[in-house]
């Protein structure tokens, strides 16, 4: 699917992106990225800066305890976040190269969104675009996608979710292309108007976890992988900003 087809495709699809994660206990991995932040943070500020924010689900947690700004490349997803939640600003951005001329407390990349810079020249743009972002003593947390070794090709995925008069089934089987996992997704949307049909193509880097921690010290960060992550498998980054 081309850019364009993709990017229509998702202003329609975004007013129902909650639905179809209604099973993530976004509660819980918000008070998790909390306690990491108040464990290690060095800095005496609170400034949170949510990069790749979507519609909001940490955002709407995290502003129990921060100050914070989402910043997201996809302008429906923020259309639905601004009318869900109060104080907080919402901005768009290419996590590659946003420049909101202020710096933060703490930067968060969740849900595996730094996956889709794609190839290591956008994930070393991307992570200096963070640390330019970032005050001294300040710190970057990045949950990734799967690396090489941990993705399954060929798994499948699927199921059918529901809300106040929609239902949604979504399937894809992942398949793999070089340094790219590449998911294929198919989507019945059912609402009063009738059911629609959609397919959308997503390519999401399988970053090496020891180049990811090269690219990471390499941007004036000290990085560690902390294993226990937000979902199985897939673990955390969480960097320090030397003051």
């Amino acid at each position: 699917m081309a850019p364009g087809e993709t990017e229509k495709m998702w202003a329609e699809l975004a007013p129902f992106y909650d639905v179809m994660y209604q099973w993530k206990d976004y509660r819980a991995e918000s008070e998790r990225i909390h306690q990491l932040i108040r464990t290690h943070l060095r800095s005496t500020g609170n400034a949170l800066l949510d990069v790749a924010c979507g519609t909001g689900g940490h955002a709407g947690f995290l502003r129990e305890h921060f100050d914070v700004t989402g910043v997201d490349l996809n302008r429906e997803m923020l259309k639905v976040a601004r009318r869900k939640i109060a104080g907080v600003r919402f901005l768009s951005g290419d996590m590659t190269s946003f420049n909101l001329n202020r710096r933060f407390d703490a930067v968060i990349c969740l849900f595996s969104s730094i996956a889709y810079a794609r190839t290591y020249r956008n994930l070393k743009r991307a992570i200096a675009c963070f640390e330019r972002h970032l005050k001294p003593g300040g710190i970057l947390i990045i949950e990734p996608f799967f690396t090489k070794e941990t993705f399954v090709a060929g798994s499948i995925h699927g199921g059918t979710l529901e809300g106040e008069g929609v239902k949604i089934s979504r399937h894809n089987v992942s398949r793999r292309r070089g340094n790219l996992a590449v998911l294929d997704f198919h989507f019945l949307l059912s609402t009063k108007k009738g059911v629609r049909y959609f397919r959308d193509t997503h390519e999401l880097a399988l970053f090496d976890r020891e180049r990811l921690l090269d690219t990471l010290a390499h941007a004036g960060l000290r990085p560690r992988y902390d294993e226990n992550g937000l979902m199985p498998d897939r673990g955390l980054y969480v960097s320090l900003k030397p003051v």
